[in-house]
């Protein structure tokens, strides 16, 4: 009996949804769209070509070298080469140039004399990412000219190239990237907004399709095809929508496994169970919602506000380890924030598969908070306001 009328329940919104412009936005082209356009976007993978301006102001060959060395490293593409700072500064404030790298006159001289020379770089740091790769790869570069110097200096007072070499930089650091060796942004970028995008479509499509039945007083109609059962009224609802999600989330993995390259470093079969729960754990929170605010309106609103903050708080814009503690406990209340440490552990870093058991659990958590709403949402929903169109 409960199996016929779930099944009703579960005809009934599927026919809703191939009904629904909505719906249908919601469940399936909103999420593969955007998908598709972050993708899109996030293409490149790697910082590449940002416009810097070199103020020569020695014009001699080592300058010249220099602006060179510069030009040559992969992030960087000096576009233009002022006569001044002041001319620089003014295309740094029209957006044209990202930093300047200025060379003082005598540069080659001093060093000839082997006296230390400073050479200046300005960025414009508004965009840190930006900021930090022209950083990183300037120092780079203009180490790499110094110590090409130095070896040069050395072999001319007879030297020996290879001892040169080991003089020039006595310490060799060994370093090791380990889970994103091609420091491509798109891994931990897209890794954090595509589920981002995810899980706001899930909040916001499960709350609409509980809401707008109580909205337009169809909620006698949906429990009598229950046979008057709350609970499976629910959960004929969500059926549908658990299967659309999840194909959706199928779309997600495709586009950062297979297309973007991301490593699968661990148990497919793992990320995969997570993403179910992920999809559990946003239906339960829009029903935890609902049932405190019985406000379809209400509850989109305030779901978008926590829904987006989940990033904010994953560890992936802002390390977890430098907020202060209030940012900690407050992290604890985002489903996403735990679903990320397992596809981390699990594509990445490939670690132990014990290693997201505490993550699931957590989530199991949030699934079960939203089955503890349930009563509460039970005497809401049989109020006389939700039971007839107006």
């Amino acid at each position: 009996m409960i199996r016929s009328s779930l099944m009703r329940v579960v005809r009934r919104e599927t026919e809703r949804i191939s009904g629904s412009w909505v719906l249908l936005f919601t469940t399936l082209v909103g999420p593969v769209a955007s998908f598709l356009l972050i993708t899109w976007m996030f293409s490149g993978g790697v910082v590449r070509d940002l416009p810097i301006s070199v103020v020569d102001m020695d014009q001699t060959q080592l300058s010249r070298k220099i602006a060179r060395m510069a030009d040559a490293t992969p992030a960087v593409n000096v576009t233009s080469r002022p006569t001044s700072l002041e001319e620089a500064r003014a295309a740094m404030n029209r957006g044209e140039t990202e930093a300047v790298l200025v060379i003082p006159e005598g540069t080659e001289k001093d060093v000839q004399k082997g006296v230390q020379s400073e050479i200046a770089l300005y960025i414009n740091n508004t965009n840190v990412v930006k900021g930090g790769v022209i950083q990183s790869q300037m120092v780079n570069a203009l180490a790499t000219v110094s110590a090409v110097i130095k070896i040069q200096t050395m072999v001319k007072k007879g030297v020996n190239p290879e001892t040169a070499i080991k003089r020039a930089q006595p310490i060799r650091p060994d370093v090791h990237l380990l889970y994103n060796p091609y420091g491509n942004y798109a891994y931990f970028l897209m890794m954090g907004l595509l589920p981002l995008l995810a899980v706001v479509f899930i909040f916001f499509g499960s709350a609409y399709t509980i809401g707008i039945e109580l909205k337009d007083g169809t909620a006698t109609e949906w429990l009598s095809v229950a046979e008057g059962s709350t609970s499976v009224a629910l959960i004929g609802k969500l059926i549908p929508y658990v299967l659309l999600f999840f194909v959706d989330l199928m779309v997600m993995n495709i586009l950062l496994i297979k297309v973007m390259g991301t490593p699968l470093n661990g148990s497919l079969t793992m990320i995969l169970f997570s993403e179910l729960l992920l999809i559990l754990a946003y239906q339960a929170t829009a029903l935890l919602f609902l049932s405190l605010t019985i406000n379809l309106r209400l509850t989109l609103s305030l779901g978008s506000a926590y829904t987006m903050m989940a990033l904010t708080f994953s560890g992936l814009t802002f390390p977890a380890m430098g907020m202060t503690l209030v940012a900690k406990i407050f992290a604890v209340i985002f489903p996403y924030n735990f679903w990320l440490k397992i596809f981390l552990s699990q594509s990445l870093r490939g670690e132990p598969v014990d290693e997201t058991l505490w993550p699931l659990f957590v989530l199991t958590l949030f699934i079960w908070l939203g089955v503890a709403s349930l009563p509460f949402f039970k005497r809401r929903f049989h109020d006389e306001r939700w039971q007839t169109k107006d």
